[in-house]
């Protein structure tokens, strides 16, 4: 039987793995400006902190399956579904508050397929929003980027993403891109990126460019809650088109981006 001295313990222990592991995020992102992390460990670090992060884990990938088509797309592509989100946090804080619905907008300078205006998106479902799986993502990147930037409060939006491939015939051959504007930055200051789930899919291999547009780092981000971040001031980044494995089974990829940008 375990006292309350024993518990007491057993929780101070957890949480200081958990903060051991955020600070090893914080040196490989201050260090290299980029950091991945597999999923089974992204599990067990949210799982430090909250044995019931992940709760609603299958629900949150399914919240990936009924998105609007990305209506902003400037190559004319039928490929990507999206959602959007905007929330807050105060500097020194990993708390969060979630913000009215607004536009996405990126300068052309940034992107240069589809920026320059003002995106109006659907917002994300309160279902995925407020469950302890995106919360607990939510509170990770507030300690992560709150460590980075102590003195900065956040300007966050959250982003989920479905890049597609369906069917046979000319509909098969339209090249799905993650990242169709490129390689490039979000005009922000930091991003997190993290694969939902994927099925039937080949390439889709995330690559990392220094300021000179130079590649120095290349990953796939393939098994659910693997992530990738990125210090979007010092690196580019992109992806590489994804094809389906079985031309009879629709390809599908579903990634939640959330960036911090430094809010005056």
């Amino acid at each position: 039987m375990i006292n309350e001295m024993d518990s007491s313990s057993m929780v101070s222990s957890t949480q200081s793995t958990y903060t051991t592991g955020v600070e090893e995020i914080c040196e490989g992102v201050s260090s290299k400006s980029y950091f991945f992390m597999p999923g089974a460990s992204v599990g067990e670090l949210l799982r430090r902190r909250d044995d019931n992060a992940l709760e609603d884990f299958g629900a949150f990938q399914a919240g990936w399956d009924d998105m609007p088509l990305d209506g902003y797309m400037a190559d004319g592509g039928r490929y990507r579904r999206r959602r959007h989100a905007t929330l807050s946090a105060p500097r020194g804080s990993n708390l969060y508050q979630v913000e009215a619905h607004q536009p996405h907008y990126q300068t052309v300078d940034y992107n240069n397929l589809n920026g320059g205006i003002a995106r109006h998106y659907e917002p994300i479902q309160d279902s995925v929003l407020s469950g302890p799986t995106m919360s607990s993502l939510l509170t990770l990147g507030g300690d992560i980027f709150g460590r980075l930037a102590p003195y900065s409060a956040w300007h966050i939006e959250a982003h989920q993403f479905r890049i597609e491939v369906s069917g046979t015939g000319a509909d098969a051959r339209e090249v799905a891109k993650p990242t169709p504007e490129g390689i490039h930055r979000d005009g922000v200051t930091f991003v997190m990126m993290l694969m939902a789930k994927r099925s039937n899919t080949v390439n889709g291999e995330s690559t990392i460019y220094n300021l000179e547009k130079n590649p120095i780092e290349k990953f796939t981000l393939d098994e659910p809650l693997d992530m990738a971040i990125v210090n979007d001031e010092r690196v580019f980044h992109g992806v590489s088109p994804i094809e389906q494995l079985d031309g009879n089974v629709p390809a599908v990829r579903d990634v939640l981006v959330i960036t911090y940008r430094h809010k005056p």
